[in-house]
This record gives structure tokens, sequence and C-alpha cells, in this order.
């Protein structure tokens, strides 16, 4: 069980591309969840607390290099550790 003293702080901003300077390896060893509005979402792929918004895949649509389409939803954001 992971002892919450040795968590590391979470961003404001957080992206799970590794190509993006907003990723961040240490968080990922760690599972995290984020809440939109109150609801819990498993599909974001990039959030910001402070701005309120948080990006998530379209479930079909891909870009032309392969990758999933990303939606900007805004609201209220939450990131903790779950």
């Amino acid at each position: 069980m992971n002892d919450t003293k040795s968590l590391p702080a979470l961003p404001d901003r957080l992206s799970g591309n590794p190509r993006s300077p907003h990723h961040v390896a240490e968080i990922f060893e760690h599972n995290i969840g984020i809440r939109l509005n109150g609801k819990e979402r498993t599909d974001i792929e990039e959030y910001c607390i402070s701005e309120g918004w948080v990006k998530a895949s379209s479930p079909k649509a891909l870009d032309r290099r392969g990758q999933p389409m990303l939606m900007t939803l805004k609201g209220t954001v939450e990131a903790f550790y779950k």
C-alpha cells in the first residue's frame, strides 16, 4: 500500500502524453483520478485545474498522425490519487 506522505504533489497542469512538456513520469507511477463537475472521468488525456479544462480523447476520430482527437471540456476540475 502506498503511504500518502510519499506521493508527489499533483501539479496544476498535467498531460498523459510523454512528448508533452507537461508530462511528469513520477506522478504516473501511482493511480490518478480526475473529477470534472463532480463526476469521475477515466478518458482524460490532459488537465489544468486553474484554467478549469480537461482534454478527453474522442472515441473514433483520429488526427493525421493516427493519434486520437482531443475534445476540450470546461468546468470544475479536481485531481486526486486513488
